[in-house]
């Protein structure tokens, strides 16, 4: 559940406001078919304006940042760790904080594509194979991990996450994202 703030609850009255004004003229309605469709429209409406003000509230009021990023190799049991610090920079406190860690593998994010890269054996067997995706080997990883929980405005909180890292990646290219909600 999210954390929610001073103006998450000024939306809700708005559209609380917006919500019985739609059905006090709904129930003006004298024809009962027109009165139900009018009520559950306004029912849908107001339900979509409520979840949808969550989200945009939380973009603009929520902001986090990542200091001090740093990831590891762990050759021998085949993982890659990242450590740092993510901080609250806003205003408001956040429920929660995603780390999200993309890895492109050579060749995709870096424009040195070979064939090596894109190749992939064909035959019988590999026809009866394809199902069962033994000869793919994703060229791309994306994980998400929750970091930090009720960060206060100020806060900063160490992290480590860590994660399996395919053995056969080579010049790897990050992509880090962070977010609050």
């Amino acid at each position: 559940m999210t954390a929610l703030n001073i103006w998450h609850y000024l939306v809700f009255g708005v559209i609380l406001i917006l919500f019985i004004g739609g059905v006090v003229a709904s129930l003006k309605q004298e024809s009962t078919k027109m009165r139900f469709s009018m009520l559950f429209s306004v029912t849908l409406i107001s339900l979509f304006l409520a979840i949808f003000s969550v989200f945009v509230v939380d973009k603009y009021t929520k902001k986090v940042e990542l200091y001090k990023v740093k990831n590891k190799r762990l050759l021998s049991i085949e993982k890659i760790i990242y450590t740092g610090f993510v901080k609250n920079t806003g205003k408001y406190p956040i429920g929660k904080v995603t780390f999200s860690i993309k890895l492109v593998n050579k060749g995709h994010a870096t424009g040195n594509v070979k064939g090596g890269n894109f190749y992939k054996p064909s035959g019988f067997l590999s026809f009866f194979s394809e199902g069962l995706n033994m000869n793919s080997k994703p060229q791309t990883v994306e994980k998400e991990f929750i970091i930090a929980k009720n960060l206060k405005p100020g806060q900063a909180k160490a992290f480590r996450v860590y994660f399996r890292y395919p053995p056969y990646f080579t010049s790897t290219a990050q992509f880090l994202k962070v977010w609050g909600h």
